[in-house]
């Protein structure tokens, strides 16, 4: 008898339905699993026969061959194992076949009959809508995570038996005795840091906000505990909001990365990512044979935080170049192309020479040579990606005494959200949201400056030798200063604060 059911396999961040089919027919009792199994998913047959046997179930001594359509794509994890266990079931004549028709399942089995959960249930859940199926089922530890989409028919279960009473029990949907978690009820988390706790940085806390609001890359330069990192853990609370969509776009990646809560799956605040320097650059891009998602897909839509960032591999520096730039980035395998989208801030932190008081030649011990070798471990095109750079001065000992508390986070985000609303209206027929977007005619069309504002630029490129990039760079940053200031035109004024930025790192690397 043939039989078979649908699950999902995750590609990257793509969902490829996968047909599981089960016949078992006369011939030696054996148990052959085809269709380019890895070696997690041939182990299924060992879990699926003793939970079977642990279950009081008896499977007929006949030939049992289950096979993954399409054969092409290879299958990874233990999520396989529910839906051999059904497909063989209805193929053993114990289950009506009739019974798994536009059914989605996924979920690995214990030794016992007990469902575990799996990552990547919500993107299966939302092919399974695409694909107009008439339920799923899945672990019932992944049933918050399924239930963020409300119009998806979704059943969690425990164990074996559960899953096949909820198979011939025509109210599944209406059933009280599995436990419905709703994922969305979290409220955002409470912020447990806040700018008010940064004393003096002014001049720092200016460019944050600047960086923040137009969603340019900022590199913080200055010695050792000054406030580098303390500065840059504090830009979540100073962005704004994530929408719903935004938040059901992270919590998918999430999901297939397997760092979802069980309890509240929903991500409401915006990622802060921060790996150390000794990371590899698969760790940051995605790795595998089939890869999930790394560091620079996990910040999307929020922060990557690079502490200490001389101290990374050239290798793994060189692989922010292109999602920096593109805002995704494209992973090769076996003639396989998989794409992740790559939206973040970046935000660095580097101390200028290896004991990290260069310029300050009293305390300095480094020689000439060795700061620049340290230097020149980030490259000039990673550094023209970077459109703010600013000095960290270290907090003189009366402004600690005095503990003049700064502005607070939430003022702060006013008037971030009043600049993104601005660039909102301004892109709304476009298809980039930020300054830090602005491409090619865009930026003639959107960048218009004062004739003293284009004087002072023309005479900074001439003087500075800048690159096409960095003009760009230049106009787009004071393009959100203006717009922080609610001015349509681009000023002198804001011209010299953008050229500030961008001439502080021709400071230490030239």
């Amino acid at each position: 008898m043939f039989a078979n059911v649908l699950t999902a396999a995750i590609l990257g961040l793509d969902v490829c339905p996968i047909r599981v089919e089960a016949d078992v027919s006369d011939g030696l009792p054996s148990f052959t699993m085809v269709g380019f199994p890895s070696a997690q998913v041939r182990e299924a047959q060992d879990r699926v026969r003793t939970s079977f046997r642990n279950n009081g179930i008896s499977l007929p001594p006949k030939r049992v061959t289950v096979n993954f359509s399409p054969a092409d794509i290879r299958k990874e994890g233990a999520g396989y194992d529910l839906p051999v266990a059904a497909a063989v079931l209805a193929a053993s004549g114990i289950l009506d076949p009739g019974l798994l028709k536009k059914v989605m399942m996924i979920g690995e089995l214990s030794l016992n009959g007990d469902v575990r959960p799996v990552s990547g249930v919500l993107p299966i859940i939302i092919k399974a809508r695409e694909l107009k199926c008439r339920f799923c089922i899945i672990p019932k530890g992944n049933l918050a995570e399924a239930r963020l989409l409300k119009d998806m028919p979704v059943i969690g279960v425990e164990n074996l038996k559960e899953m096949i009473t909820a198979l011939l029990s025509p109210q599944f949907e209406e059933s009280k005795d599995i436990e419905v978690v709703d994922g969305t009820c979290e409220a955002k988390k409470t912020e447990t840091v806040d700018f008010e706790e940064v004393y003096g940085q002014v001049a720092t806390r200016r460019a944050t906000e600047i960086a923040v609001s137009g969603f340019h890359n900022i590199l913080y330069i200055g010695s050792p505990g000054a406030g580098k990192t303390m500065m840059a853990k504090r830009i979540p609370t100073i962005m704004p909001q994530m929408t719903f969509e935004e938040e059901v776009e992270v919590t998918r990646i999430y999901s297939i990365a397997g760092l979802l809560s069980p309890k509240f799956p929903l991500i409401r605040n915006r990622p802060f990512r921060n790996p150390h320097h000794t990371s590899t650059p698969k760790s940051l891009s995605g790795g595998g044979m089939i890869p999930t998602p790394g560091e620079i897909t996990l910040a999307h839509r929020g922060v990557l935080f690079l502490d200490e960032m001389a101290e990374f591999s050239r290798e793994c520096l060189e692989t922010l170049r292109q999602p920096l730039e593109d805002k995704k980035i494209q992973i090769s395998r076996a003639g396989k192309t998989y794409v992740f989208p790559a939206d973040f801030l970046l935000v660095a932190a580097i101390n200028p020479c290896p004991c990290g008081y260069y310029p300050d030649m009293n305390r300095c011990r480094c020689s000439v040579r060795e700061v620049t070798q340290y230097l020149r471990k980030i490259s000039q095109p990673l550094l023209d990606r970077i459109d703010i750079c600013t000095e960290v001065a270290e907090v003189d000992l009366q402004q600690i005494k005095q503990k003049e508390k700064g502005e607070t986070s939430q003022e702060i985000r006013k008037r971030v959200e009043i600049a993104r609303q601005i660039q909102s209206d301004r892109f709304k027929k476009e298809t980039i949201r930020f300054n830090a977007q602005l491409i090619g005619r865009e930026i003639e069309k959107y960048c218009p400056m004062t004739k003293e504002a284009e004087k002072l630029l023309d005479l900074a490129y001439e003087k500075m030798k800048f690159s096409m990039r960095s003009y760009h760079k230049i106009l787009k940053v004071a393009r959100t200063i203006a717009d922080l200031e609610q001015k349509d035109m681009i000023e002198s004024n804001h011209i010299s604060e953008a050229l500030n930025y961008k001439t502080i790192d021709k400071k230490y690397w030239n």
